[in-house]
């Protein structure tokens, strides 16, 4: 597992998280320990602290083992929207770092056991949370043909959404959708080749998006972030698609705001205090040299920011 995931950014996630050496930081989506295993080599090997979440069960497993022996790491088997009660758990009031990378890792996408991939036949699912009620089968198999529209169009900004899911409805009525393989033919035959991988990428976005509520979770992680960052840390976020991204960008906007009042407005009456000082005016993107090592890179974007 661990030779299939290649952390992204990893130098410039370092550079902007680690504040204090000694200090205590959250990763909220520890993965394999690819970013962890770098933040721990600069943290005090006593004084520090590393608490981590992870909501996919195999990935928990690998990292729990692998962080076994070091005593300042403490790892949860949930959501990092549940930032708040594990800092209640662990007696932190504040972290000095907090950090996500938002990416499905390499694991995850070549292993059909996890239902991520589309190139080999695999149940439907896209669920990262197993427990979690609806899958994405649920979805294409039940929802009606203009709710599979929306969530294609709004979640995977694809623009052939209305005709994917009329065949999908057509489809399905012949025999239940149970694999990608099947989702996957479907949007082949509608599909001319040369844009056929980003359909497919667009479509299995959507849906994984969807069924984990990915951007819903994002929102509740960086309000919750924003409380629990100590006076001069930094938060760090890598994104992967305009949608997550959005969302970051524009909660670190508005919390750098100290007013949010109408121009026309002669004095401010919004009470809006700043709690953010944004540290990349433009995302920080992968150099070439990476991309050319790490293609699943090219579209990662770094934003920070500081509590003020």
């Amino acid at each position: 597992m661990e030779e299939k995931h290649i952390p992204v950014l990893l130098k410039e996630s370092l550079s902007y998280l680690i504040t204090d050496k000694q200090g205590a930081y959250f990763d909220g989506t520890i993965g394999f320990g690819g970013h962890a295993s770098k933040f721990l080599e600069v943290l005090d090997p006593v004084e520090a602290k590393l608490v981590a979440t992870e909501v996919d069960k195999d990935a928990y497993d690998f990292s729990k083992a692998k962080f076994q022996s070091d005593n300042r790491v403490r790892l949860y088997n949930t959501n990092f929207s549940e930032i708040d009660t594990v800092s209640k758990i662990e007696f932190i009031e504040h972290f000095d770092g907090i950090f996500a990378d938002l990416g499905v890792s390499s694991f995850q996408l070549d292993n059909p056991e996890s239902g991520f991939t589309y190139r080999s036949q695999s149940p439907l699912d896209l669920r990262l949370d197993k427990t979690k009620q609806i899958s994405a089968s649920d979805v294409i198999n039940g929802f009606t043909e203009e709710e599979i529209a929306d969530i294609l169009y709004q979640f995977g900004e694809e623009k052939n959404s209305r005709r994917i899911a009329q065949r999908i409805v057509q489809q399905r009525g012949f025999r239940e959708i149970e694999t990608t393989t099947e989702l996957a033919g479907i949007i082949e035959d509608l599909t001319p080749s040369q844009h056929l991988n980003k359909t497919l990428s667009r479509v299995f976005q959507a849906l994984r998006i969807y069924v984990n509520d990915e951007l819903g979770v994002l929102r509740e992680f960086l309000i919750k972030s924003v409380e629990l960052l100590k006076t001069g840390g930094n938060i760090v976020i890598l994104t992967y698609h305009s949608l997550e991204d959005r969302v970051v960008k524009d909660f670190f906007k508005n919390e750098s705001l100290s007013c949010v009042c109408p121009p026309d407005f002669p004095i401010c009456v919004c009470d809006k205090v700043k709690r953010l000082e944004v540290l990349t005016r433009k995302p920080v993107a992968p150099s070439s040299e990476e991309i050319e090592i790490n293609r699943r890179a090219r579209s990662a974007k770094l934003r920070a920011a500081r509590r003020v």
